[in-house]
């Protein structure tokens, strides 16, 4: 069969999600009396060209410079803390599960993120925002059941834009394609070199792919609020 030029040919025997997984009765089965955590993929800083993504050792994860993953949610969120990171498992001063309202950790107040000085250009270090603004990713390896976390930094929210943007422009959604993952070198305009995300589209899901991911996907996002915000996303 001829295909246009371009056009996305799904494989017909892809390994994600070849059957519907029901994330609540696996977490009652497995982690009864437990609290679910997601494994989470690590970007570099100062400009790494190699991601840490987890491996059979927790302890030791594996280095790669590429991978690909389904999109099956994403969202924005914001995280303030007063000192500068320097490790351990505090939580953020003040955090915002979806990039408008955060929370201060030591009152419970409530303050707008689009009013906040802490969230405008200046108020860190570098000319940068003293609150980051980043993107939670939850993504789904080939052969695996449970997603995985990745955040977006700062740095790369433009470059995620214009992928999605590019996606929307056909008629697609992210959790509608696989999605292959690299990095590239930057800087900023104030000469500091960071990893910047690099994505394209590997290949379009099969229908029977697409039907499991659509409905984990909306199982993660019924749980992405219930996620804390850890360190490794400061």
């Amino acid at each position: 069969m001829a295909t246009k030029k371009n056009e996305l040919i799904p494989v017909e025997n892809g390994g994600f999600l070849t059957e519907a997984i029901n994330l609540s009765d696996l977490f009652s089965e497995e982690l009864d009396g437990l609290r679910p955590t997601f494994d989470r993929i690590k970007i570099p800083a100062g400009g790494g060209l190699a991601y840490e993504v987890p491996g059979d050792d927790p302890d030791s994860p594996d280095t790669v410079k590429e991978f690909s993953a389904v999109i099956l949610y994403h969202h924005p969120i914001n995280c303030y803390y007063k000192d500068k990171f320097t490790g351990g498992s505090n939580p953020p001063d003040c955090a915002s599960m979806n990039g408008k309202i955060g929370i201060v950790a030591e009152t419970g107040e409530c303050k707008d993120c689009s009013k906040c000085p802490l969230g405008k250009f200046g108020s860190g270090e570098n000319g940068g925002m003293a609150c980051k603004q980043k993107r939670r990713m939850y993504l789904l390896r080939e052969g695996e059941m449970l997603p995985i976390i990745m955040t977006l930094p700062t740095g790369s929210l433009k470059e995620f834009t214009k992928y999605v943007t590019r996606l929307v422009a056909k008629g697609q959604h992210a959790n509608d394609v696989v999605t292959k993952f690299a990095l590239k070198k930057a800087q900023n305009s104030t000469g500091i070199a960071y990893s910047q995300i690099v994505c394209s589209v590997e290949r379009a899901l099969t229908p029977a792919e697409k039907a499991n991911v659509t409905a984990m996907s909306s199982q993660v996002k019924a749980l992405a609020g219930t996620i804390s915000i850890e360190d490794t996303e400061e």
